[in-house]
């Protein structure tokens, strides 16, 4: 018999990435670390009022995760929760700024690609 198949079938993963997100890497990852482990409607409220800019972009993601697992799973996005969430470095746009006496410094924008993978609740 095959290694954990005596537990039923395996609660689904559903995926959601957004990539090249103009937020810097520390920044998102300071939102992400807030709504990791979380049922998605307290994640939601959650980042609705969070004053930081990358709480719209991942909130964004959340509920695509979620109409995600409506459309392809046919799960209830109201019994999920964020199983991980993962932010990590994009390219790096460099820019220059003119200062003085002729010089010029670089400006890095930096991005992000955000990973989320939700899954139902263990409440049976």
């Amino acid at each position: 018999m095959a290694q954990g198949a005596e537990n039923g079938p395996e609660a689904p993963v559903v995926r959601a990435k957004a990539r090249f997100m103009r937020v810097a890497p520390r920044k998102a990852r300071l939102v992400a670390d807030q709504v990791r482990g979380l049922p998605v409607l307290e994640a939601r409220s959650l980042l609705e009022f969070s004053p930081r800019g990358a709480a719209r972009d991942i909130g964004r993601l959340i509920d695509s995760a979620a109409a995600n697992a409506e459309s392809n799973h046919d799960l209830v996005a109201d019994e999920l929760y964020v199983a991980d969430i993962r932010v990590d470095e994009g390219p790096v746009l460099r820019r220059w700024r003119a200062r003085a006496r002729g010089r010029a410094t670089r400006i890095e924008k930096r991005t992000s690609h955000v990973s989320v993978a939700l899954t139902p609740s263990e409440e049976d």
